[in-house]
Order: C-alpha cells, then structure tokens, then sequence
C-alpha cells in the first residue's frame, strides 16, 4: 500500500478516455435513459498541445446556455512510447473561461458557465497531444442557481505517494458533480489519478472511500493527486464540488451515482477504459468522474496504482461504447474513464469510472 497524504477542511461552518495505447475495454452494466431534466453537452473540439515537455495547455468548453452541471476532457495521444508523455492536469470549473480558482478555499463562485480541460506533458512529447473539453449545462429543470466549493492541498511530495484533498457541498445543497486540479505543470510525474463522488461521513472516511454503484445523494468530490517521483516543490492538489445554489428546495430529489470497475492497464504503455451509465428510472447524466488505482475504491481508503507513471488521459461523457459524444448533444447517459500506464507495467491496477444521475426533482 503507497503511504497517503490526505486533508479535510470545513470551510464556512458545514461546508466543509479515447484510444490510449494498447487494447481497451469496456464495461457498461446499465441501460441508461433520459428523465425530464434538460442537459446539453457543449465542447469546441481539440486543442493540440502541449508541445514542450514539462508544460501545459488550458481547453475551454461553454455554456451557450444554462449553468455547468459539471464537466471532463479527453486526450489524443499518439502511440510508442511518447505516448506516456500526455496527461490530464485538471477538469475543473471556471468563471470566464480562463481564470482558475487556485486561492481561496470554500465557496468560490456562483452560477459558472465554462468548463476547462487542461492537459500536461511529461519528459516526452509527440505531436498527436491534444486536449477536448466538455461542458455539461443545465438547459431546462433540476436547479438556475450553483456554486462551486473548492479545498486543497499542499502535495503529494514524495515518490510514489498520494495527495487526496475533498470538496462537501454547504448542508441542505445537491453535489452535482465536481472536478480535480495539481500544480505546477512543470513537475512532469505530478498528475490528479482520480477525480470521484463520495460523502462526509465515517462510512466513507470522509472522502477516503468513493461512493458506490446505487448509492443517493452524495454531498462531497474528491481529488487524489499522484507524484511519480519528478519533483516535490510546491506540489497542490485541488478539489471542486459544483452543488446546487442555497435556498433552492432539494426536497424529493435524488441523485444517484452509477460506478464501475475494471482491471488493467498493467502492461507497460498501454491503455484502458471503464464506462458506466445511468440505469432507468436513475433520470439524467449530469457529471462523471475516474480513477487509476489499486481497486476496491468504495469498499477502503484510495490506494495508488502499481505503477508511478500510471496516470489518466480521459474522464467524460460518451457513448456506451467510450466514444466521446459531440457538441450539442441532449442525449449523453454513460460517463468514460481513460487511464494509461507509463513505460513500466503496472500490476494490480484498476480503472474506474463515476456517473452521477439526477432525477426531476431539484
């Protein structure tokens, strides 16, 4: 087991993958279907980069209309071995389209409209690197006011350690989905390796635990970032949860969280995906959320994964098959996540991907 760094704050009283490489899988245990909740998915395709080692590019998905549910990012890669070289840095929230909330902790903003994709390299590039955003917007239904709550942490310092920070939505609010952020990019093997639903309760140690497949209402997003050993100054890793506005009624609302499991990837440079969708009667898609790991995410604290080149290179929404979908569409029900290993094998790793459902209610 990689020792961990973990960190809880309550700030404010109670608030508190596309082809990646070698052979994919997929597993969809669910039909999803559509509920009356309106949410459109916007993406203004790839952006390519970065083209230098140890840096990053910043992708911009917006709302046309409506508010951001949530959102995630998808990578191209190339093959060989450069491949390893392209990883998520951050999906997260934004005012603007540019401006990041990197300082303040707790209730950082309100009504947020774009989403950002941002994608790092290692010590290799190639020039197939690029990043796609997606931004999931509220179009008709569920809530017309949000907030985004942001936590962080100094770290993961160490090789082979992880640095978990959580997010928990103010009492009497709705998680609706969340996003996960490390800096700086300049420490090539600093990448977040999971980015998931959860609660703030002992069941869950407090953010330690994901939420599991079938479970409701979840209040709290946590961030895991993974040093593969390149540097340790001024190492963060940040977490965001988007909730619903206070002083909307959540009575009677549910929303439920669909999760999969899959093993792999262990050979060296290559890939895998995990796709799951909301089941019938779940209501709409509205967030997602992944991870690379050493398994049984819900059942005991996050683990890393067998490799500290491990890292993900997708979390978004998709078709049944982990194709992403296109700008515009009303109809996105499965959730993908892309994880990679680096230039060694990575035994006893597992892929996982989070769908968050929300029925009419809100």
């Amino acid at each position: 087991m990689h020792p961990a760094v973990t960190h809880r704050s309550r700030p404010m009283g109670r608030v508190v993958a596309l082809v990646a490489g070698a052979a994919l899988a997929v597993t969809v245990p669910f039909a999803a279907y559509a509920d009356s909740v309106g949410v459109t998915v916007r993406t203004p395709g790839a952006t390519a980069g970065p083209a230098s080692a140890f840096a990053e590019i910043t992708t911009d998905a917006a709302c046309s209309s409506g508010l951001i549910s949530g959102g995630g990012v998808s990578q191209t890669i190339g093959t060989g071995t450069s491949s390893n070289g392209n990883k998520i840095n951050g999906t997260v929230p934004s005012p603007d389209g540019s401006t990041e909330y990197l300082a303040s902790t707790g209730v950082v903003g309100t009504d947020v409209t774009h989403w950002l994709g941002i994608g790092g390299s290692g010590g290799a590039v190639n020039g197939s690197f690029s990043s796609t955003p997606y931004a999931m917007c509220f179009t008709s239904g569920l809530v017309d006011h949000t907030q985004v709550v942001m936590d962080k942490l100094a770290g993961p310092t160490a090789a082979g350690t992880v640095g978990l920070v959580t997010a928990t939505c103010p009492a009497g609010t709705r998680l609706l989905g969340g996003g996960a952020r490390i800096t700086p990019a300049s420490v090539g093997s600093l990448k977040p390796i999971a980015s998931f639903p959860t609660f703030d309760d002992s069941a869950h140690g407090f953010g330690r635990k994901a939420a599991a497949d079938g479970e409701t209402d979840p209040d709290s997003w946590t961030a895991v970032g993974w040093n593969g050993g390149g540097g340790n100054s001024d190492n963060t890793t940040y977490a965001y949860a988007i909730c619903s506005g206070n002083g909307i009624d959540t009575e009677g609302a549910t929303v439920t969280v669909r999760h999969t499991s899959v093993s792999g990837p262990t050979t060296a440079t290559s890939g895998r995906t995990a796709t799951t969708g909301c089941a019938e009667g779940d209501g709409t898609l509205v967030s997602g959320g992944a991870a690379i790991s050493g398994g049984s995410l819900t059942t005991t604290d996050f683990t890393g994964p067998g490799s500290v080149g491990d890292h993900l290179n997708g979390s978004y929404p998709s078709t049944s098959r982990a194709v992403p979908v296109t700008d515009g569409t009303t109809t996105a029900a499965y959730w993908t996540a892309d994880a990679h290993t680096g230039a060694g094998s990575s035994p006893n790793t597992y892929t996982d991907a989070w769908a968050l459902c929300a029925d009419d209610g809100i």
